[in-house]
């Protein structure tokens, strides 16, 4: 596929031969979340120890665009072996012992994998990407010396976010369960955007050719190439940052947005492979 320059007229989140770089770095850590960050730090090495190989930030924290008091702290920890109930257990107490005593952020999220599966095969242009290229090394080895190099080409979008379909069934049964307040579903906009805005993106992204994980930015690439469907996702991108309790958004997620943007990714790039994990199920 011959490489073509996207309406902005340069390749923005790409290196002089076309491949994504990685985003984030410590030293673009706000000065008002570098004690949270060396807290956690510290605490992962107190609680997973040599359980765990590395650890790694990712999101607007190590991207330098962090919110006090409305962004969350987000971690990769790499463990030797597959994790357990127990190490996620641990990962939540862990969280909320940083939340509570840290009031400049707002939550924390942590995702635990082990080494062998960030590394296989099959995540190479999934988790292995995420890790090279949206991920900041915290501690430990970085698993990026033993990854490739990425393009925003067909595959990357296909492996990274060609598995909609599977997520909307889930979706529905969240909405259905939660409480009938706008507190309730407020996180439920603010997740469900966001999912839908970095999937129509990827969506573009090889025609776009190039990267970048602003909401608004990625809504108006997306609107480029879709303008049938731009007011909704630029909304979307809005919400992503500040999120209603509206029950009509996410009616439209399920029912209208989320259904076209599955039809219209699988028909463009095709579905994602399989996990072992999705056997019997409908999607999480």
């Amino acid at each position: 596929m011959a490489e073509t320059e996207h309406p902005r007229g340069q390749r923005i989140g790409l290196d002089a031969q076309g491949y994504i770089e990685r985003e984030g770095s410590l030293g673009r850590i706000p000065p008002a979340f570098r004690p949270v960050v060396a807290a956690a730090r510290d605490q992962v090495l107190e609680v997973f120890g040599a359980g765990m190989t590395g650890a790694y930030l990712y999101g607007s924290i190590p991207r330098g665009t962090a919110r006090v008091g409305r962004s969350d702290l987000d971690l990769l920890l790499v463990l030797h072996e597959e994790p357990t109930e127990s190490d996620r257990a641990d990962a939540v107490r862990l969280g909320e012992a940083l939340d509570k005593e840290f009031p400049e952020i707002d939550g924390v999220g942590t995702l635990l994998f082990s080494r062998t599966r960030l590394l296989s095969d099959l995540e190479t242009y999934d988790l292995g990407w995420f890790v090279a290229c949206l991920c900041t090394p915290l501690l430990g080895e970085d698993l990026a010396e033993f990854l490739p190099r990425y393009r925003p080409d067909s595959l990357l979008a296909r492996e990274t976010n060609g598995d909609l379909a599977l997520f909307l069934p889930r979706w529905r049964e969240r909405i259905a369960a939660a409480d009938d307040t706008p507190e309730a579903r407020r996180p439920l906009v603010r997740f469900m955007s966001r999912h839908l805005v970095r999937t129509g993106f990827t969506l573009v992204m090889p025609r776009w050719n190039g990267w970048t994980s602003d909401l608004g930015e990625m809504a108006e690439a997306f609107g480029t190439y879709y303008p049938q469907r731009a007011v909704q996702l630029r909304e979307a991108a809005v919400l992503g940052h500040e999120p209603t309790g509206d029950p009509a958004v996410l009616r439209s997620y399920v029912d209208d947005l989320g259904p076209w943007l599955a039809e219209e990714y699988a028909r463009v790039h095709g579905l994602k492979a399989p996990r072992p994990e999705q056997a019997g199920q409908t999607g999480s």
